[in-house]
């Protein structure tokens, strides 16, 4: 099981986000995710948004550190990724 988790640079509400997400499923996500305490509220598309205050819990908890570069290739690779619609 791996997950990974981007730096805390995403702005957003006031603070600043990271995003975490498996290269396997959303079911190993959506688990580890619960085992941090991430509620499923934060789940958008393919992976969760993750407050800074709370990286580090993620990190200690086992999810690997990578640039959001690599966050984008690992769910590109995996057949995770899910991209928002465009407005028409």
């Amino acid at each position: 099981m791996t997950v990974y988790i981007d730096p805390p640079t995403w702005p957003g509400h006031g603070r600043l986000w990271s995003h975490m997400i498996s290269d396997v499923s959303y079911d190993e996500l959506h688990a580890f995710a619960e085992k941090v305490g991430c509620p499923r509220r934060a789940f958008e598309r393919d992976h969760y948004d993750v407050p800074a205050h709370r990286y580090a819990d993620a990190v200690r908890a086992g999810a690997r550190e990578v640039s959001s570069r690599e966050v984008v290739r690992l769910l590109t690779q995996a057949g995770l990724r899910r991209r928002k619609r465009s407005a028409r």
